[in-house]
């Protein structure tokens, strides 16, 4: 038996933000990082907001950790929250998913919770998972709940069309992780197949001419996320993300690079058994990077080519030692 919530409103398109108008009288919570609380891209959001009061708490940094989501939890205690509003990439809407999590959990405050991404990359908007760092393990703790779950989520890609190369080829590559490993997962099924080949589908053809600036291809990858993330919430993920988290919070790579430098690998390891390549090569073939007459063998190949073709054109590194990690710092960490 398969049980597809879909619970999480999607607004999309151009002039998305405007659907934040209808909120009045409310005491909202913005929840974002320094570097986009003092840009433009905010204004968007405030100026929709201008009939609520607003709070905002700016102190998520990459990787958040337990701390930033006690501290955004006083401020939501203290005044009152009623709407929560995640602000950024996979940082901001994680730390703000565990925030509402808590809220409800432990002091039965429960607000409303609306993601807005401005990366192409996480499809945490669509969600009911979180990862939080805990700084003093070096460890990454992934929370699953449906009260983390958004009720609404805004798709808008006029917010990444500012994006640097380095968040767009990293987070492309997450989309595509995303979409793979859920494809081969153990809890796929018919919808997140759908998903899936349809995110890759539109990796293949746009991740390259977004990271190049081709604002079609940007909003494209923007969507793309959202599907990635729609399909991962239904099959699950797997080992990639699994080692990938442990890589971030012991290194600080960020996650879609600690992705990206696991996937050719994980690929052969997955390969070893036969129904998984098997469906390795169903998904290369649906999103055009193989067709049927070609061995499994030489689709796997292809697979795997592409992604170090894509790695390379975007200049992301494929391995370990080319992130700034001593040999020394990374078997250090490994004897413990």
């Amino acid at each position: 038996m398969n049980i597809i919530n879909s619970n999480t409103k999607i607004i999309v398109g151009k002039n998305s933000l405007d659907y934040l108008k209808d909120y009045k009288n409310k005491n909202i919570l913005i929840i974002t990082d320094k570097f986009l609380a003092h840009s433009e891209l905010i204004d968007n959001v405030l100026k929709n907001l201008s009939e609520n009061k607003v709070n905002l708490f700016d102190e998520v940094f990459p990787d958040p950790t337990l701390n930033t989501v006690k501290n955004a939890l006083k401020q939501l205690l203290l005044n009152e929250i009623d709407v929560l509003i995640a602000f950024g990439g996979g940082s901001p809407i994680d730390a703000a998913k565990a925030v509402a999590y808590v809220a409800q959990k432990g002091y039965m405050r429960n607000c409303e919770l609306i993601a807005i991404p401005t990366t192409s990359g996480t499809g945490s908007e669509v969600t009911s998972v979180a990862v939080i760092k805990d700084e003093d393990k070096h460890l990454k703790h992934l929370l699953k709940s449906e009260l983390m779950l958004p009720k609404v989520a805004i798709i808008d890609a006029e917010l990444t069309k500012s994006l640097p190369n380095t968040i767009v080829a990293n987070t492309g590559m997450d989309v595509f992780t995303h979409a793979l490993e859920a494809y081969v997962g153990k809890n796929s099924n018919i919808f997140s197949d759908a998903l899936s080949e349809k995110a890759g589908e539109i990796v293949v053809k746009h991740l390259y001419k977004s990271y190049k600036g081709e604002e079609y291809s940007k909003e494209q990858m923007h969507y793309a996320s959202t599907l990635a993330g729609m399909s991962f919430e239904i099959a699950g993920l797997g080992l990639n993300h699994a080692i990938a988290h442990q890589i971030g919070g012991q290194f600080g790579v960020t996650h879609g690079l600690a992705n990206s430098l696991l996937l050719e690998k994980v690929i052969d390891y997955n390969s070893s058994n036969n129904d998984v390549m098997k469906k390795y090569v169903k998904y290369a073939v649906k999103i055009g990077l193989a067709n049927n007459s070609m061995s499994d063998e030489k689709t796997i190949v292809l697979l795997k080519g592409f992604i170090h073709a894509i790695q390379r054109l975007m200049n992301i590194p494929q391995n370990i030692s080319k992130c700034n990690i001593s040999k020394e710092v990374y078997f250090s960490k490994l004897k413990k």
